[in-house]
């Protein structure tokens, strides 16, 4: 590879199958793997997130502890608010009282952390970098990770935003286009699986009328995700990129009340990744 290498993370994002994904990164963690810059994409963000503050089983952690309150996320929270994953519990009472969240550590880590949200104005993806994961960057987050029809819109930086999912599941070429080229990609879904066409579009059309280009890219996602695993399958197979993915199907649910289940997707990460962490360090040049 010629010129200046930079190494890039890439996390999708699945609700609580994101447990894979910090499994994965703690393991990361633990062995010393360094990157320039990582970017998340809903739960690929909010767990993503303590690898820049260097937080070591703070995702496992909350999420098994908090998984069964209903302010963390539950249909009662859905009812009371408007977001199935409580935004007040989940972004400030979480962060700042009951499991804090290393700020000092998250701003002076120089690797730079990006979010992908969807402007629902325009159906297309938005790059947020965070600098200091302060009440502006939260925002962000939780636009990232506001799932169409459970989650109130977030609006924020003169955008309204939800789900980043939606507009770019597995942000690989934008990074590219960033200047990373030296990238890892975690996947939360195994090798071989295909994205069929999401069968809210009659309720997500009748909800967001007034957005007719989120509509539109709602229709195409599964043309560009599977469109887009297809072109990360071709750079893995030539050695261009290093991919992580789940050996199955995780099998855990958007909303997951069982500490149990947590604490095994989790698992499922820290075995994929220990038994590939020298293959990275190698890919790396760690």
């Amino acid at each position: 590879m010629s010129g200046s290498v930079k190494k890039g993370l890439i996390m999708e994002g699945g609700a609580m199958r994101g447990m894979f994904t910090s499994g994965v990164i703690d393991v990361m963690m633990e062995n010393g793997i360094e990157y320039d810059g990582a970017i998340g994409v809903s739960a690929g963000a909010t767990f993503g997130c303590n690898y820049k503050s260097r937080q070591i089983g703070r995702g496992v952690r909350y999420c098994m502890k908090y998984c069964t309150d209903d302010r963390f996320a539950s249909i009662a929270s859905l009812r009371k608010t408007g977001d199935i994953y409580g935004a007040e519990f989940c972004y400030k009472t979480l962060p700042r009282k009951l499991d804090p969240f290393d700020f000092e550590t998250f701003r002076d880590n120089p690797m730079e952390f990006y979010v992908v949200a969807t402007d629902i104005e325009t159906g297309r993806p938005v790059y947020h970098k965070c600098t200091d994961c302060g009440d502006y960057d939260l925002e962000w987050m939780r636009g990232s990770a506001s799932m169409p029809l459970v989650s109130r819109i977030v609006e924020v930086g003169g955008r309204k935003l939800l789900d980043g999912g939606m507009s770019d599941s597995i942000p690989v070429r934008g990074f590219e286009k960033m200047g990373y080229n030296r990238n890892v990609v975690i996947l939360t879904q195994p090798l071989g699986y295909i994205k069929h066409k999401n069968e809210y579009l009659v309720p997500l059309r009748l909800k967001y009328s007034k957005y007719p280009e989120l509509i539109k890219a709602v229709a195409q996602r599964h043309i560009k995700y599977n469109a887009a695993t297809t072109y990360i399958r071709k750079k893995e197979l030539i050695g261009d990129l290093f991919v992580i993915r789940p050996p199955e199907k995780l099998g855990i649910g958007s909303v997951e009340r069982d500490p149990g289940e947590v604490k095994r997707v989790y698992e499922i990460g820290r075995r994929v990744m220990e038994t590939r962490i020298g293959e990275l360090k190698a890919y790396l040049g760690a």
